[in-house]
């Protein structure tokens, strides 16, 4: 056996037992063979300063009588072709609700969208971020429909429980029961439900089912996916008397699935989407061999907490126990997606009060509250969902005029940040709550989905007097100016300190240890004045604020920052004497 297939082997062993791990190890070769043309050597890096993701969906851009793909396409080739390197399409394929997050059939477009020559068009002038929406399928799926007829593959890819199975173990995103009746011709069974009554979990306990997604997953690399997000991955594997979260089995096919990256498209970077609190998220990392890459699920609620309460404090603290990466792992940062801002990974991070403080504050700007059941039978809150941009139209004690910095603020923590930055398409254009969507759809999380016509998006963006103008050109330059700074580098050093609590400030050098930058942002509505020395290390010295704008005074000894203004100083020092950073 080659060490690829004794890896492959004993991770099948784990999941599977001996009788048929060595037939389930030869199909997975072959999966491999058949797709042996894509490989290509492991590039130096896998990422760069240069590197930034934009999140949309294929549907956030249309007009009428074309494709949204088409529609897509042209706005990203007229607007954003010097910002982002990488656009996440969030699943195109055909699905029967929560916005395709409940997918009918993996290997297709959804027509209403476009076709993959449209998804490929997108792909000539950017990477691609594709979804593996691996833990459940729609129940209009031919899958669940096999299910429904008795008939195979699909009648042994779902799960079945009796109606009073004790499952109450289990933990839950959702509030909604857990096992779903469904009529069947052996009359009506139950099945797992994880998400929704409509998205109806996968079993994995068959090898049939992972040997689909490996097919899958190299199917999308087959298509110009360069990153591949593992959808809901932590409730991947199902045990009776666990919590059918994160467990030991959920983690091997993480594992499995690099193990088959690392084989056929060594380019190719896995991200797990885990919305748990930072030990649990990071776990996805394992020793350097699972995901490539997680999501920095502590950063949206971290940062509203302190532009709310103008008080960084917990922000820092937070950012400065951020633990070591493994070698060849990064974050994904981000404040803003299609999900809304959670609320478990601050968990024992915030206090409770203040955790409510904020929740009340969303609503109070027109924002909604997911629930989720917890394994004691009660309820509390799993994720606010609102608009960035409008969550962001005041503090805790009320709307006020300083809307747009706050918000960009918010952005620009998250360009600061070691790791990608991924920036959601309603960030960019700053589009308020779309309510009349949320009553269109029943779905709280409609809120922050909007679709925009593009000749009402391209007139707002042409008026230099809309807000949506105003944050787009503004984060168009920083995007621009953040691709050309070293210090920047997702691998990057970087420490946090701790001055004054109304400053989040990080310090960031680059790999070869010539750039030193000092990102300084001023979460708070009052002016704050910073003496540079407290703030530079031994030796350093002021070379320039590369935003342009900052209030250095003409001696470069005081920095006057005004209501959320924020500040990337570009620092100097004597060769070889950058202070160590993590």
């Amino acid at each position: 056996m080659t060490p690829f297939e004794q890896r492959v082997l004993e991770r099948v062993r784990f999941l599977y037992g001996d009788d048929e791990a060595e037939v389930i190890v030869e199909r997975i070769c072959d999966l491999v063979r058949r797709y042996a043309s894509l490989t290509k050597e492991k590039p130096d890096c896998l990422w760069t300063e240069q590197d930034a993701f934009l999140i949309t969906y294929g549907d956030s851009i249309l007009h009428e009588g074309e494709r949204p793909l088409v529609m897509l396409q042209k706005f990203l080739s007229e607007y954003c072709c010097d910002l982002f390197t990488t656009i996440h399409i969030l699943p195109f394929f055909p699905f029967s609700s929560d916005d395709g997050f409940s997918v009918i059939d993996y290997r297709e477009v959804n027509p209403e969208f476009g076709t993959w020559d449209d998804v490929r068009a997108i792909n000539n002038d950017f990477d691609l971020m594709i979804d593996l929406v691996i833990n459940h399928a729609s129940r209009e799926s031919v899958w669940f429909m096999d299910f429904v007829n008795d008939q195979p593959p699909g009648r042994d890819f779902f799960i079945e429980q009796d109606k009073g199975t004790d499952v109450s173990m289990v933990v839950r995103p959702r509030n909604t029961p857990l096992l779903v009746p469904v009529h069947t011709r052996r009359g009506v069974r139950h099945v797992w439900a994880t998400f929704s009554e409509d998205q109806i979990d996968l079993n994995f306990n068959n090898p049939s089912m992972l040997l689909e997604f490996i097919d899958i997953f190299l199917s999308y690399v087959a298509v110009g996916a360069r990153f591949l997000r593992l959808d809901a991955i932590a409730y991947l594997w199902k045990s009776l008397g666990t919590s059918c979260i994160h467990l030991p089995q959920t983690h091997e096919v993480v594992k499995l699935m690099r193990d088959v990256l690392e084989r056929v498209a060594p380019e190719v970077v896995l991200i797990t989407e885990t919305n748990v609190p930072v030990e649990e998220n990071i776990s996805y990392f394992g020793m350097g061999d699972e995901a490539h890459m997680v999501y920095q699920f502590g950063l949206p609620p971290m940062v509203l907490h302190a532009l709310y309460r103008g008080n960084a404090a917990y922000l820092t603290s937070w950012a400065q126990q951020i633990p070591p990466l493994p070698p060849g792992c990064t974050y994904l940062n981000f404040t803003a997606s299609h999900d809304g801002i959670g609320v478990r990974p601050v968990e024992n991070l915030l206090p409770a009060n203040e955790v409510e403080e904020m929740i009340d504050t969303v609503r109070r700007y027109g924002g909604f509250v997911t629930m989720k059941t917890n394994t004691d039978g009660t309820e509390s809150p799993y994720e606010m969902n609102v608009s960035l941009f409008d969550a962001l139209m005041g503090s805790r004690r009320g709307p006020d005029e300083w809307q747009i910095p706050r918000f960009i603020c918010s952005q620009i923590i998250m360009l600061s940040m070691r790791g990608i930055p991924a920036v959601y398409i309603h960030s960019l254009t700053a589009t308020p709550n779309d309510l009349a969507n949320v009553e269109r759809t029943g779905r709280m999380r409609s809120i922050n989905r909007t679709r925009w016509q593009l000749k009402d998006l391209e007139t707002r963006l042409a008026n230099s007097n809309t807000p949506n103008a105003e944050v787009f050109d503004t984060l168009s330059r920083l995007l621009q100016i953040r691709k050309q700074q070293p210090a920047f580098h997702p691998d990057a050093g970087q420490t946090v300190k701790s001055l004054n609590k109304a400053l989040f400030i990080i310090k960031r050098v680059s790999l070869d240890r010539e750039q030193i930058i000092y990102a300084l942002c001023n979460v708070s509505a009052v002016n704050v004045e910073l003496v540079v020395n407290d703030l530079l290390d031994e030796g350093e010295q002021v070379v320039a604020d590369l935003m342009g704008d900052s209030s250095l005074n003409e001696a470069q000894d005081k920095l006057k920052m005004l209501p959320y203004q924020c500040v990337w100083l570009h620092v100097s020092h004597p060769h070889g004497s950058v202070d160590d950073v993590v």
